[in-house]
């Protein structure tokens, strides 16, 4: 089960990176500080049955809300 927690982390990484026009360290940081990595692997079960848009759009909305905390 670990291995696909980190293969769908590892594919969030790049669809953020890609959308995002960033580096990807710039995603790593953001991610870590942010604690994007513990939401992603929380969440899994129900994140990994969703599309490539859906999860940008969630991963920007759970950042929003982090960020103005």
């Amino acid at each position: 089960m670990e291995k696909k927690i980190n293969d769908f982390i590892i594919f969030c990484m790049e669809i953020y990176k890609n959308k995002e026009k960033i580096t990807g360290s710039e995603v790593y940081s953001l991610f870590e500080k942010y604690k994007v990595f513990d939401y992603l692997s929380d969440g899994y079960d129900m994140l990994h049955t969703q599309g490539s848009e859906w999860l940008i759009n969630d991963i920007d909305e759970y950042l929003e809300v982090r960020k103005n905390n």
